[in-house]
């Protein structure tokens, strides 16, 4: 980290990338509803149940602020980078290219550092974690990423990890599937180490988007790179790790090198159903930090609205770059990708592309399940359809998909354990591959042209004779051509040239002259 650099940040640079000002842009912008009146935490699950992010200003005995759903569309996540959402790809994979800039700031310039409780002010069940589902073990701090310093590679590993309440001072935490987290913590319980680690809540969706992303570089950089701006860090009060100064609230702490000892869960799943108890790591909390007026985040997971969960569509982003990347080197001129949100952010993702060479199709098909273990199903489409909307794709499944044509099916593959229709106890599952496009060479044919409202764009001309003189035209062509506002007139027209004998159709339908019959 490069920390040599020392400026003195404005107010404007420390709240530009804050949750605060994002709330307020969802606000003006229609995408975040505001809840003034009081809200036991009870009631804010099924309030989160929502199409927009909800900004709950007095949650709990506290009177706590709470925001939640703050990620749950792909309109929210544009917002935060400033696209429209059919740019939000392009946009990140920009960004990806940035070079860093990381800032050490003070600790008195800090936000985040502008209350610190330490020692016996610590208390993690005063914070308005709710319960989420109701057959979770407990409430969860749901929204936290964690930031944690690999001294082996001396990088920091920067993910997204959710807390079950075990006390003041103590929280479960999922270290089951395989991450670089689980990695860097089993080698420091083999050595019989603690490993320190800071949780930040409360943050802009673009620090989220970082969080999720998993790159061999120092994990920081890629907060910095995303923000597309210096990232001012402070170090933390009871360990060394440098966090964003600007976030609401940092839990500090260490997980105990104990080991899997804990039962953890269950919870909500980003699938949309319930993951077991487990056995898990320990964390134990030694400082909480917070803005003045913080505002706590909480995320929507899991359940029969998974289309809009936080973590489906951060999972949606973390697919479509991953997919991108691949198809780089896979086909000449992918177009764009889209993880459904339905699907968890991961097992189903669509592609559009421009096949320049027969067999395309079916290598972005390949490169997407070799790239990302979670994929399951690949759909691939040539341009003209849309690949967020679900009719053009349900349209291109029923009219251009033969199964024994255009079906590939892999199976014994890496899989994800929490997928619940894979056989219990494996580890391996099947994916399935669907071209959509049409066969390479064909698309352009009568039968295969997709109809469209008339443009009337062509050349003029002082009568349908003369424009049909000119060649075979269509019949918007021949409106075009006289400038006709109705169309019946030109049917009558061409009856005349009919009833002379010198009107034809070529192969294509359009309407054309015929030599006069000499007798």
């Amino acid at each position: 980290m490069d920390s040599t650099e020392r400026r003195t940040p404005s107010a404007n640079d420390l709240d530009r990338f804050g949750l605060r000002r994002f709330l307020e842009d969802a606000v003006a912008a229609g995408l975040c509803d505001v809840h003034t009146a009081p809200i036991d935490l009870a009631d804010v699950a099924e309030k989160m149940e929502s199409d927009n992010a909800v900004w709950f200003k007095s949650a709990g005995p506290e009177k706590a602020e709470l925001a939640g759903g703050v990620m749950g569309s792909r309109s929210r996540l544009a917002l935060a980078f400033g696209v429209k959402p059919d740019k939000l790809l392009a946009e990140v994979m920009r960004r990806l290219q940035n070079k860093p800039e990381i800032v050490e700031i003070s600790r008195d310039q800090a936000p985040v550092q502008q209350v610190v409780l330490t020692g016996d002010q610590i208390d993690l069940t005063t914070l308005p974690a709710h319960l989420s589902h109701g057959l979770d073990g407990a409430p969860y701090i749901s929204a936290s990423i964690d930031y944690v310093f690999d001294k082996a590679t001396g990088l920091t590993n920067v993910g997204v990890r959710r807390l079950m309440l075990r006390g003041p001072t103590e929280t479960g935490v999922d270290l089951v599937s395989p991450s670089d987290l689980r990695a860097i913590y089993e080698q420091h319980a083999a050595r019989g180490e603690n490993l320190p680690v800071a949780f930040t809540v409360g943050v802009n969706p673009i620090d989220m988007v970082a969080a999720t992303m998993r790159m061999p570089v120092d994990e920081m950089g890629l907060v910095a790179s995303l923000r597309d701006a210096p990232l001012h860090v402070v170090k933390c009060i009871t360990n060394d790790i440098r966090v964003p100064a600007d976030v609401e609230y940092v839990i500090e702490g260490y997980f105990d090198s104990r080991g899997h000892v804990e039962s953890e869960g269950p919870f909500g799943e980003f699938l949309g159903y319930y993951g077991g108890v487990k056995q898990n790591p320990v964390f134990h909390c030694t400082a909480i930090t917070h803005r003045r007026n913080p505002v706590f985040q909480a995320a929507t997971i899991g359940g029969y609205r998974n289309d809009r969960t936080d973590t489906a569509m951060l999972n949606g982003l973390r697919t479509e770059a991953i997919v991108w990347q691949s198809l780089q080197t896979a086909v000449r001129e992918p177009l764009n990708v889209y993880a459904t949100p339905a699907s968890g952010g991961m097992f189903n993702v669509r592609i559009s592309m421009r096949q320049r060479v027969p067999g395309e199709a079916r290598n972005a098909i390949l490169a997407a399940f070799s790239c990302l273990a979670n994929i399951k199903n690949a759909f691939v489409v040539d341009p003209d359809i849309d690949i967020f909307s679900d009719s053009q794709m349900d349209w291109a499944l029923a009219t251009r998909f033969q199964p024994d044509r255009d079906l590939i099916v892999e199976s014994g593959l890496r899989t994800l354990p929490l997928d619940p229709s894979i056989a219990h106890g494996t580890r391996v599952g099947g994916k399935a591959g669907f071209d959509l496009t049409w066969p390479f060479g064909t698309g352009g044919a009568m039968e295969r042209t997709v109809p469209e409202t008339p443009k009337y764009q062509g050349k003029k001309f002082a009568s349908v004779e003369a424009a049909l003189t000119d060649g075979p035209k269509t019949f918007e062509e021949l409106m075009t051509a006289i400038g006709s506002r109705d169309g019946r007139e030109i049917v009558r027209t061409l009856d005349g040239f009919r009833k002379a004998g010198t009107l034809g159709r070529d192969e294509r339908g359009r309407w054309a002259l015929r030599p006069t019959q000499t007798p």
